[in-house]
């Protein structure tokens, strides 16, 4: 739906990973987009649960902006107020109680935040790791390695690491395959990439067990997941487990680059000095970014909003005969059609004015700013129905 003149610049200027944009976008406010040709789109994919705040948010704006007034980038030889106080709040929200026996390192995305914890694994002496099937840890080698697609892998092998991987929820299957050489159990709370899958009521218990029970790390990948998504700070709190590891990206800087890696208990003081680094981890403008999400979601009560307007639009989408399932948690919400018509639902979202993600074949995703009005979520209910007969025609 782009213009032609722009795609031809785009392709003539940028390597071929993501193929033509479906549009050029010019700017942002809320939960809304608008394309370079002044055509109005309600985000509900939100820069790929990316956008916390939605775009252009006052706070944000106001942080980023001062903090670049006051000390920019200082690397990795000094510390800064911003950092530091980051670091404290996500231990306090991560795991209250738990301030002296944990540790954060922070990188600039979900697949460094994921290197480094595959790097703190190896410091327990051992190199086997279990993750799950329909996983994805991100694109470098070793987050790869840890990601279950074989079209994302087979290019890249051989890849780093001694993984295996099992049913995601399989607990028979898990506890096959963790053994006392195991150095970590990988598992996404809810897949976000699989298009939103949920684990069955008491996965999340059973794995952190099967840990304990061989000494194994327990590691948490809230990348999507985190951030008050789900109406939880992380999505794993619902299932009061709490693991060793837990990697963060994505929503926490509301759309400026940060990751991060929290260790809890032994697995916080596992890296020592020269075992990991960063050039622009820990960066002042992307803590001072991360702090203002955190706060506004605090001072705006939007865990509730997102619990709230979470079900409305579950329970919305689910009323139509098309869909089979929704599934997640809050605003991370996967809609499983009775056909593989997700590219179809996406494209005639678009065309309707609502940016939506087919995860799969028949999985949509949604992910929308946590700031999505209820007004906003009406109208994309209200049109549901009339995008499903464009794409089920």
């Amino acid at each position: 739906m782009t213009s032609s003149a722009s795609t031809q610049r785009y392709q003539g200027a940028l390597m071929n990973t993501f193929g033509p944009p479906k549009l050029v976008l010019a700017r942002g406010q809320g939960a809304h987009v608008w394309d370079e040709d002044g055509r109005e789109y309600v985000d509900l994919l939100g820069g790929i649960a990316v956008n916390a705040l939605g775009h252009a948010h006052p706070a944000i704006v106001e942080a980023v902006s001062t903090q670049l007034q006051t000390l920019g980038h200082i690397s990795n030889f000094f510390a800064s107020a911003p950092q530091i106080e980051l670091a404290e709040k996500l231990i306090s929200l991560v795991a209250p109680g738990a301030t002296e026996d944990a540790k954060v390192f922070f990188a600039n995305s979900g697949t460094e935040a994921n290197e480094a914890a595959l790097k703190l694994t190896r410091r327990t002496g051992r190199t086997h790791v279990v993750a799950m099937d329909g996983s994805f840890h991100g694109r470098t080698m070793g987050s790869l390695a840890l990601t279950s697609k074989e079209a994302y892998r087979a290019p890249f092998e051989p890849l780093p690491g001694e993984v295996t991987f099992v049913p995601y929820g399989d607990v028979d299957a898990l506890t096959a395959a963790v053994t006392d050489a195991t150095a970590a159990v990988l598992i996404e709370p809810l897949q976000g990439e699989a298009g939103v899958v949920a684990p069955p009521e008491g996965f999340l218990a059973a794995a952190r067990a099967i840990a304990d029970e061989h000494g194994a790390l327990l590691w948490f990948d809230e990348i999507q997941s985190g951030m008050g998504r789900t109406g939880h700070w992380l999505a794993s709190h619902s299932a009061g487990v709490t693991p060793d590891i837990v990697t963060l990206a994505k929503g926490l800087g509301g759309g400026i680059p940060i990751g991060a890696c929290i260790g809890l208990g032994r697995a916080a003081t596992l890296f020592e000095p020269g075992n990991h680094g960063t050039t622009f981890g820990g960066n002042p403008v992307a803590c001072a970014a991360a702090l203002a999400v955190v706060r506004t979601i605090e001072d705006e009560n939007l865990l509730e909003h997102v619990t709230v307007l979470g079900h409305k639009l579950r329970d919305g989408l689910a009323a139509d005969p098309r869909v089979a399932e929704v599934t997640g948690e809050g605003l991370l919400i996967g809609v499983v059609l009775t056909e593989d018509r997700a590219a179809e639902v996406a494209a005639a979202a678009l065309r309707a004015g609502f940016i939506v993600n087919n995860a799969t074949p028949r999985r949509v995703r949604l992910a929308p700013p946590l700031v999505l009005t209820p007004d906003d979520a009406q109208a994309f209910l209200s049109a549901w129905p009339a995008i499903l007969d464009e794409a089920f025609a």
